[in-house]
């Protein structure tokens, strides 16, 4: 099933540039809106631009370094061709001939050219420099503004599954943990009892993740996305539960899970959910 795009809209010198990703790490930049600043035939200015032989060898450079589908004896012949003056190019001349996908070509309503950001900014400096700066510092601002989104809303659940883990540590202090036992062994029994959790939702120890990944500083839950955290949380109120339910910890693990498996894809599906809303 194709993943829906999710799409954004930046600023330059008033003009809105649309831009949409479908993997959160590639950003497909509208060439249509940006050939717009330049002319009402913003086609015409893509096509000249994609006529020059230092485009053509760039875009053909960009799909050698990212795509190992693309077909390189027919972008020898776009080559040899470009800047002469009976030579033109259409975006989906170029996609259907040498199956790039640094540049995408949509239909409909909001259609038009679209090119990877590494292809859109070259081409803004075509257009303009003076443009191409307005265009970067606006989509700066929106990186920074996901950047701080991300930041707050991952602290925020981080800090809500510390609050429950104290929950958590107080269940196992008053019913798993007799007094007799030694400082070492409630160490052991708190760690036990992490892991229980770290398992159900990670699927590994923290021991194991440690030995997986020694080049990285922190724990497993430093490294949780948002949606493992908000579980998480969720998890160590349950577990709390059922330790103050006598259930022993073989079963509680099975539950757990269960549970870890039914939030994170309900969370997903709300997910999906939000995405149509805004796209709607």
């Amino acid at each position: 099933m194709a993943k829906k795009p999710v799409k954004e809209t930046i600023q330059a010198k008033g003009i809105d540039i649309a831009i949409y990703t479908e993997d959160f790490q590639n950003e497909f930049i509208s060439l249509t809106d940006i050939a717009r600043y330049k002319s009402d035939e913003p086609k015409d200015v893509i096509k000249n631009w994609m006529r020059s032989k230092d485009t053509i060898e760039f875009l053909g450079l960009w799909e050698q370094l990212h795509n190992d589908k693309f077909k390189g004896v027919e972008f020898d012949s776009f080559r040899n061709q470009a800047g002469s003056n009976a030579f033109t190019l259409s975006p989906q001349k170029w996609i259907d001939s040498t199956n790039a996908i640094g540049i995408v070509s949509k239909s409909g309503r909001n259609g038009g050219t679209f090119a990877h950001s590494d292809i859109a900014f070259e081409f803004a400096s075509w257009i303009s420099a003076e443009f191409k700066l307005y265009i970067i510092k606006d989509y700066k601002r929106l990186k920074n503004d996901e950047s701080s989104r991300l930041s707050l809303g991952w602290n925020l659940n981080r800090e809500i599954s510390k609050l429950n883990y104290r929950i958590h540590t107080d269940a196992i202090k008053e019913n798993l943990i007799p007094p007799e036992l030694t400082q070492y062994q409630i160490s052991i029994t708190y760690a036990s009892e992490a892991d229980v959790l770290n398992v159900a939702l990670f699927g590994i120890t923290a021991k194991q993740w440690r030995e997986k990944n020694p080049d990285k500083n922190g724990n497993i839950r430093d490294y949780a996305t948002l949606n493992q955290l908000l579980v998480l949380a969720n998890m160590e109120s349950y577990n709390a539960i059922l330790i103050e339910q006598s259930k022993l910890q073989p079963e509680r693990l099975q539950l757990l899970n269960k549970l870890a498996i039914h939030q994170l894809e309900s969370i997903q599906k709300i997910n999906m959910d939000t995405i149509k809303r805004l796209e709607g």
